[in-house]
């Protein structure tokens, strides 16, 4: 390949607001209920049914357009978006085309290759989610479930800035970050409440125009998104070198073949046929509304990792793994509430919680035990109460099932034991039945004393003081016990 060639990437992100009811009428927003139960008139396109604008849903997207510095169409409109399919019970959605509530705005990225750079925001606007398809291949029939049919969305247009998935996956994490610190959405991508489509275009390095753009739908993780833009980035290359043409088509990305197929052309916003929304009145934002949301702005990423290092000394891995996620930002805050211990409950943010998510395949969003008792766990451990070894044995029922780690520790006997005369007669047994052991310790191989340590926390159950166990073999052994 002689020519050089550069990526163009435009993201168009797709936000499930945390409303406990949809955006024009008052059904449960709630995930996974059973199919068409989350349903009524209006967001089933019933004859004679009208849309109510959900309040909430304008100070969430107010509240995510402030925080990306956008500015606000205080005066602002919905407009019908013309299409026909099964998932869409009205054969049109409610969506914002003329007058989106927030535009030209922008949020800082920084990229591990690249630095910092700043990627633009063209447009927040609100709209109604369409239903959900499932296909049959068994019964070889689509069927359809309304409960998503208006479920409340923001759509987030970037404008054409990013130039490789390494820039897009910073971007989608900055966005994720700071609407989750808002509570705006959970944006979890495997539930589908954060979605994102790419727009992909290539050009030769220092070219001014834009090359042909596809965009690419159905991607369902971060790491799925950088593996389609690498397999479109090339596709599109081996196409112009090839001397044929990009088609503007609007693609289907299969994560688990590794590449995308065409689904229909792409439209253009004349083929939708827009048209201002006839049922709902226009949206006036008063200046007093907008203070109002900003003084409600919680702390968000960027200010409360600064604050961290400073008033809990936090080194900076620390507090930016744990600022990283809300989920982890609150739980350390209101575990360090609890106990006044900052490092030691970072420490078991970083190790144990981060650890068993993994080994659960699990998000942070689903951490379920309560700070109160990661605090409890900290104190046992802290106070010799009991070793680390039972301490991670206790958090990990935590983790599991929340249970209370002082009565879990009482019931099942596991305080560790610190009963120098207790300890003694168990060592001496130790020694008798180790005499290898004992002889290689004396013979100057010091790591010895290590397996005679195992021995007697076996024999305890795990329950000895390793400190004193150490303490009384060395002693017994230089007497010659």
């Amino acid at each position: 390949m002689s020519k050089q060639y550069e990526t163009v990437i435009g993201l168009e992100v797709h936000v499930e607001l945390a409303t406990k009811t949809k955006i024009f009428c008052a059904c449960s927003t709630a995930f996974g209920g059973a199919p068409n139960t989350h349903t009524c008139p209006v967001c089933t396109g019933m004859p004679g049914s009208l849309p109510v604008l959900n309040k909430q849903v304008v100070e969430y997207a107010l509240a995510v357009g402030l925080a990306t510095n956008c500015q606000i169409h205080q005066y602002c409109k919905f407009d019908r978006k013309n299409y026909f399919y099964p998932d869409n019970p009205q054969n049109y959605q409610i969506s914002q085309l003329y007058l989106p509530i927030c535009h030209d705005g922008g949020v800082e990225i920084e990229t591990e290759s690249g630095g910092k750079k700043t990627i633009g925001i063209h447009e927040i606007h609100m709209e109604e989610d369409a239903g959900k398809l499932v296909h049959d291949e068994w019964e070889d029939c689509s069927l359809v479930d309304y409960n998503r049919s208006g479920v409340p969305l923001i759509e987030i247009v970037s404008e054409p800035d990013m130039r490789s998935a390494e820039e897009v996956i910073a971007y989608l994490e900055k966005l994720r970050m700071t609407i989750q610190y808002l509570g705006a959405s959970d944006c979890k991508m495997q539930e589908g409440s954060m979605r994102a489509d790419v727009n992909l275009s290539v050009r030769e390095k220092g070219a001014k125009e834009f090359g042909t753009r596809t965009e690419m739908k159905n991607i369902g993780s971060f790491k799925a998104i950088a593996r389609a833009i690498e397999a479109e980035t090339a596709r599109q290359i081996d196409l112009i070198e090839s001397g044929e043409k990009v088609i503007q088509e609007t693609r289907r990305w299969n994560d688990d073949q590794g590449y995308s197929y065409a689904m229909r052309s792409k439209e253009d916003a004349q083929d939708y046929r827009y048209f201002p929304e006839p049922d709902l009145v226009p949206i006036v934002i008063s200046d007093e509304w907008i203070a109002e949301i900003k003084a409600r702005q919680p702390e968000l990423r960027t200010e409360k990792l600064e604050r961290y290092k400073k008033e809990f000394g936090l080194p900076d891995y620390d507090a930016e793994i744990i600022t990283g996620h809300k989920k982890f930002a609150d739980l350390f805050e209101a575990t360090t509430e609890i106990c006044k211990k900052p490092k030691k409950v970072s420490n078991w943010i970083m190790g144990e919680i981060i650890r068993l998510l993994k080994e659960n395949e699990m998000d942070p969003e689903d951490i379920k035990f309560s700070p109160v008792n990661l605090a409890k766990v900290i104190e046992l451990a802290d106070s010799g109460a009991i070793n680390s070894t039972v301490a991670k044995e206790v958090f990990e029922e935590v983790f599991k099932h929340d249970i209370d780690p002082d009565k879990y520790v009482e019931e099942k006997g596991l305080k560790t034991v610190n009963d120098a005369g207790e300890l003694q007669a168990v060592v001496e047994q130790v020694i008798k039945d180790n005499p290898q052991s004992v002889e290689d310790y004396r013979n100057g191989k010091e790591k010895a004393i290590g397996f005679l340590v195992g021995q007697t926390m076996k024999a305890m159950k795990g329950k000895a003081n390793p400190g004193m166990v150490n303490q009384i073999l060395k002693e017994l052994l230089q007497a010659g016990g």
